[in-house]
C-alpha cells in the first residue's frame, strides 16, 4: 500500500510539474492576443467554477459562513487579483524567459518577510540565499545582452514574489479547507476585476485563441493543478522530496517557450535560474543542518 501511495504520489507531482511549466507559455500567447485585464478576468472565473466544482464533489466540506467571505475579501484582493495583475504585466513586458523565472524569487522573499513580521532572527544562510538569489535575477536582468531589458518589467516580476509571499502568509493563518477557501479567494479576485472592467468597458474584448489560453490559465495555473499538487504531498511518505521536484518546473518550461513561442534561450538566462535555486536551495540546506546540530 506504501508503494502504491507512493507512486501514486510521483504520478501527481510530475502532472503538476509538467502542466506548471506550460503556462508561462500560455501567459504570453493570451496576452498577445488580449489585454492582461481580459486575461485575469477570463482565467479567474474560470479558475472559479472549476474550483467550485471540486467543492460540491468534496465528501466532507466546510459549511460557508459570513467570516469566510470577510477573509476571503482581503485574501482574494491578493491572489488572483493583485498578483497575476502584476505577473501579467510583467510578462506583457518580458521575454517568458526573464520573467518566468524572476518569479521564482519568492521562497526566499518569504523567509525574510516571514522574520519580519514574527520577528524572528534572520540567520547567515538566510542572507547567503538572498545574496546568491539576487545575483541570479541580476544576470537574468542582463541589460548588455541580447534579450530588451525592462527595468519595469524586471521590478513587476521581481515584486509579484512579494505580493505572493504577502498572500501566503495571509493564508498561512486561515485554518480553512483549500477547497472552500480557494474558490472563494478566486470568486472574489474575479468580482474585483468585474468591478474593473466595468470602469473600462474598452478592455472587454477577446478573440478565440486568446479565450481558450485564458482558460487554461484559470485550469491549469490557478485551479486543477493545484489540487494534483496537493493530492502528490498528501499521499507522499516525505512530501519534502516531492515538494523538489518542484524546482524541475522552470528548466521544463524553457523547452516549451523555445518551441512553441521560438525565444532563444540565452546561456546567461539559465546560469541566473540556477544561481536563483541555488540561493533557495543553500537556505533550506543550511536549516536543516543547523536543526540537527
Amino acid at each position: 500500500m506504501k508503494q502504491s501511495n507512493s507512486n501514486k504520489s510521483l504520478i501527481y507531482g510530475i502532472s503538476a510539474v509538467l502542466l506548471w511549466s506550460t503556462v508561462a507559455t500560455a501567459f504570453k500567447i493570451a496576452l498577445n492576443e488580449i489585454n492582461l485585464f481580459m486575461v485575469l478576468w477570463i482565467a479567474s472565473v474560470s479558475a472559479s467554477l472549476i474550483l467550485f466544482v471540486f467543492y460540491i464533489f468534496e465528501k466532507e466540506k466546510d459549511p460557508i459562513k459570513i467570516n469566510d467571505w470577510l477573509r476571503s475579501s482581503i485574501n482574494g484582493l491578493f491572489n488572483p487579483f493583485v498578483y497575476y495583475l502584476v505577473l501579467f504585466k510583467a510578462y506583457d513586458l518580458l521575454p517568458a524567459q526573464v520573467a518566468q523565472p524572476l518569479n521564482y524569487t519568492w521562497p526566499i522573499v518569504l523567509t525574510i518577510l516571514s522574520a519580519l513580521i514574527f520577528k524572528l532572527k534572520v540567520h547567515w544562510n538566510t542572507w547567503l540565499g538572498l545574496l546568491l538569489s539576487f545575483g541570479g535575477v541580476m544576470l537574468i536582468s542582463n541589460p548588455f545582452g541580447n534579450v530588451q531589458f525592462n527595468w519595469l518589467g524586471v521590478s513587476l516580476a521581481v515584486g509579484s514574489s512579494l505580493i505572493w509571499s504577502t498572500y501566503w502568509l495571509l493564508n498561512y493563518k486561515d485554518h480553512r479547507k483549500e477547497s472552500s477557501k480557494l474558490m472563494l479567494n478566486f470568486l472574489m479576485g474575479s468580482i474585483y476585476i468585474s468591478l474593473l472592467l466595468l470602469f473600462e468597458p474598452s478592455n472587454f474584448h477577446f478573440t478565440f485563441k486568446g479565450l481558450v489560453s485564458s482558460i487554461y490559465i484559470g485550469w491549469f495555473e490557478m485551479g486543477i493543478t493545484f489540487f494534483l499538487w496537493m493530492k502528490a504531498l498528501k499521499l507522499s511518505e516525505h512530501p519534502g522530496k516531492i515538494a523538489n521536484i518542484v524546482f524541475l518546473s522552470p528548466f521544463i518550461s524553457f523547452i516549451f517557450i523555445a518551441i512553441i513561442l521560438k525565444e532563444d534561450i540565452h546561456w546567461y538566462t539559465i546560469v541566473g535560474l540556477l544561481t536563483i535555486i541555488l540561493g533557495i536551495v543553500a537556505q533550506k540546506v543550511f536549516s536543516k543542518t543547523k536543526a540537527k546540530l
